[in-house]
């Protein structure tokens, strides 16, 4: 595709530079094509993205779409001037959430709004973009840069997605199936994943703190932990639901536990998880005491440590947890499933 004759002089003086955009897209081309997979019909600079999904096998397919964005951790990024980790969260943000009914991520588009079109740090956020693609097996099809001076600083962006996934109709996870004895799996998380920063932010004062201090506890600086990219899930958990029998699946995201637990549990139950047997990451610590947060809100606004919490059925959850290390999860039991009690609970910490 050329854009050769394209070129409009006032809106480049509106603040608007549309060949930097073309520069840009073919920046990117080597990061997307990391990404392509068999269905993938389309190449990006169209007017759409074109995929043909395999429905071999699948008696009764169904379309699984999740969307989200990155949130104001992109702005750690903004200040570090690193910018190649946060695609991978905003494809985290959308796939993890797609996999808790049991889909496969098939597809993904981003969107990056930015205050002035730099070719080369746009295609450095696509390649993260592109990495967090390969990582869940889906492919980036398309997406869209747009220039917003005057509304948005130079060096500002926004990061947001929209992933589409697939499954087979009697293989969407079953939350009615859930019973008592069920097992509590927790999937360990890379940190504050992309939840809570506007607390991160205000706690640690990140526009005046050295983000390049390092911290002992978190063996690395205090800005490498905030910008740890969110764990991908994808693959560990379709290995798991293929091993054993997954009752429910919750994405532990912003509201934490007492918020995202519930979504996956049906009424008259309840998670009753014990504290102490969950691994805190240290970044929560820190947080906690430095900002001197109460532990029931920590545990009200962060994953605490805990991705990813997948419900199984007593007899298969050894079979569950040997499929997520064999993929790359080291996880372990925290709780189980009881009924609630008269207050109608549904998440207990204790």
């Amino acid at each position: 595709m050329s854009h050769n004759d394209s070129h409009s002089a006032s809106y480049a003086a509106a603040g608007v530079d549309i060949t930097a955009g073309y520069e840009g897209v073919k920046l990117m081309k080597k990061h997307v094509m990391r990404t392509m997979t068999e269905g993938v019909v389309s190449d990006i600079g169209g007017f759409g993205g074109l995929f043909m999904p395999d429905l071999k096998g699948m008696e009764e397919p169904v379309l699984v779409s999740g969307t989200d964005g990155v949130g104001t951790k992109q702005r750690i990024a903004q200040i570090m001037d690193k910018h190649d980790t946060v695609g991978i969260d905003c494809v985290a943000m959308c796939v993890n959430d797609i996999v808790c009914c049991g889909a496969k991520p098939i597809f993904f588009l981003d969107y990056i709004a930015i205050g002035k079109n730099i070719p080369e740090k746009v295609a450095t956020l696509v390649s993260g973009v592109a990495e967090g693609c390969v990582q869940s097996g889906c492919a980036l099809i398309g997406g869209e840069t747009a220039e917003h001076p005057g509304t948005m600083a130079a060096d500002d962006y926004d990061f947001a997605g929209f992933a589409v996934g697939i499954v087979d109709k009697k293989d969407i996870i079953d939350q009615n199936k859930m019973q008592e004895g069920d097992v509590i799996i927790a999937m360990p998380s890379s940190g504050c994943h992309s939840n809570g920063y506007s607390l991160v932010r205000k706690v640690f004062d990140v526009e005046n703190c050295d983000l390049n201090k390092h911290y002992d506890c978190l063996g690395k600086t205090l800005g490498e932990a905030l910008l740890e990219p969110t764990i991908i899930y994808v693959k560990p958990a379709l290995a798991a639901i293929a091993a054993a029998e997954v009752h429910g699946i919750s994405h532990i995201t912003g509201g934490g536990f007492y918020e995202n637990l519930p979504r996956c549990i049906p009424e008259g139950l309840c998670a009753k998880i014990k504290k102490s047997d969950i691994k805190i990451h240290p970044i929560f610590t820190l947080l906690q005491e430095t900002g001197n947060i109460p532990e029931r809100d920590m545990f009200n606004t962060y994953n605490m440590g805990v991705g990813m919490a997948m419900i199984v059925s007593k007899e298969t959850a050894d079979k569950a947890i040997a499929a997520l290390k064999e993929n790359g999860v080291d996880a372990y039991v925290i709780g189980e499933i009881v009924k609630a009690g008269e207050d109608g609970k549904q998440v207990e910490l204790w």
